[in-house]
């Protein structure tokens, strides 16, 4: 058996614990502790984040999507691929480090994304960057921790709480999608996420293309203006 061979450690603002990045032979990991966050061979859930809401907004002329968390960079790479040449995307990610290594030894897995010329980077907190942005976006896809329960970081909360809600319907254009990625089901999310003024709509997406374990999708819409 190949051994894991760390390639990097990165502390994760507010003192919520450090991130890993490994390596085994082509594989990647990124952990906490001893619990896996991501995994370069399972990227479907991630893609499908993307693909899912891509497809409801259709092909809006200069489309502009927030992508909170960038990971290993699957959601991004999937959301270019399904956009037109004038869609315009940010991505926020709290650990700049992150950035830095999907620049870097993870640059070939989300095929450079992050030089695509239609992405712009925000290190910091999605949370800030939401609330300073009323009817900007025509999706906001957030895969933050480990989904609406957190795994690493209490204050991010405030992105699945009533407030936070509350936030994100107010930084959508009409008719815009929030797309939240979660490792488990949470159905006082899903009523939750309805009492915030959305449709809402949950779909089970496999963790690799066809395999591995269920990971939950929400795509909830803000209604069209009347």
């Amino acid at each position: 058996m190949i051994p894991w061979v760390a390639l990097d450690t990165a502390a994760i603002p507010g003192d919520a614990g450090v991130l890993r990045l490994l390596q085994r032979g082509t594989e990647f990991s990124i952990r906490i502790g001893h619990n896996e966050l991501m995994n370069s061979r399972l990227s479907g859930s991630e893609e499908a984040l993307a693909t899912l809401t891509c497809a409801r907004i259709g092909n809006r002329p200069g489309a502009r999507l927030l992508i909170g968390g960038f990971g290993m960079g699957f959601t991004l790479r999937a959301a270019l691929d399904a956009l037109q040449a004038d869609a315009r995307l940010v991505v926020a990610e709290l650990v700049p480090a992150v950035l830095a290594w999907g620049r870097g030894p993870l640059a070939h897995i989300a095929r450079d994304t992050l030089a695509d010329s239609r992405v712009e980077t925000h290190e910091g907190d999605v949370v800030a960057v939401i609330r300073g942005a009323p009817l900007a976006y025509d999706a906001i896809l957030l895969d933050v921790d480990n989904g609406p329960e957190g795994l690493t970081r209490l204050a991010n909360d405030r992105l699945y709480d009533a407030s936070g809600l509350a936030a994100a319907r107010a930084a959508l254009r009409p008719g815009g999608i929030l797309a939240v990625w979660s490792a488990h089901p949470d159905p006082a999310f899903t009523q939750r996420v309805a009492r915030a003024g959305f449709a809402v709509e949950e779909v089970k997406v496999r963790a690799g293309r066809s395999r591995g374990a269920r990971h939950t999708i929400w795509l909830a819409t803000r209604p069209e203006r009347r």
